[in-house]
């Protein structure tokens, strides 16, 4: 790994884990080069990305001030956090399925009416998921993308695209509890009646439904595990 990509690593996981949090401010150029036993345009170079990326805000003449990367960051801020699971926050996760929420009824919508035959297919392949949490959550992903893909509109796609690591390792963590794997199984054939049907309309309900189902089931994972915890 290159020293840039290294340093620029451990500054973002740094930030995650609140090692250095919003409107902290960073050692100078010099002192930062001493730390990590490099130039100072290795620094300089570091600290350019970092800003660009929405971590950092550069001040001349004055110490790099770290920003609150909700506030501040940017899409190139997002691939970060969706790149770096390690220290992806629990709550982050409660987000994305938020995010899923409003996109998947959207997408399988316009599936339905474009394709339904496409997507009654993609549904047909749930009735061979073995009963385990990785098979259910590399089979979600590839609906998900099957679905999009079968909209009219390429951006959902798009979107999905950035997302498939986080989410089959997020997926594998939800589909640990059997009721969540047996809720998801019968949201499947629900699914496909309503694309047999072609029916847009009611697969939008139905999704839109199952995802707000899903994070009550996923919150209540969390609550149970952090009580075992306790």
């Amino acid at each position: 790994m290159k020293a840039t990509d290294r340093i620029e690593k451990i500054f973002i996981q740094k930030v995650l884990k609140g090692e250095l949090p919003p409107q902290s401010l960073l050692s100078s150029e010099r002192e930062l080069a001493l730390d990590f036993e490099v130039g100072r345009p290795v620094i300089r170079e570091v600290m350019q990305r970092l800003e660009r990326d929405g971590w950092l805000t550069i001040r001349s003449g004055k110490r790099a001030v770290v920003n609150d990367y909700w506030e501040q960051g940017n899409l190139m801020t997002l691939n970060h956090l969706l790149t770096d699971e390690e220290h992806i926050q629990e709550e982050f996760i409660v987000y994305l399925m938020e995010l899923r929420k409003n996109l998947a009824p959207a997408y399988t919508k316009d599936a339905v009416n474009h394709k339904a035959l496409t997507v009654a297919s993609l549904l047909s392949e749930s009735e061979n998921i073995a009963d385990e949490p990785q098979g259910f959550a590399e089979y979600d992903w590839h609906l998900q993308k099957g679905l999009a893909a079968a909209s009219p509109n390429p951006i959902y796609l798009l979107m999905l695209n950035s997302f498939q690591q986080l989410y089959i390792k997020t997926a594998v963590h939800y589909f640990q509890d059997g009721q969540s794997r047996q809720a998801t199984r019968k949201y499947y054939r629900d699914l496909m009646e309503t694309a047999m049907a072609k029916d847009g309309n009611w697969a939008e309900i139905l999704v839109k439904k199952e995802m707000e189902d899903s994070i009550k089931r996923w919150k209540q994972q969390l609550t149970t595990k952090k009580k075992g915890e306790d």
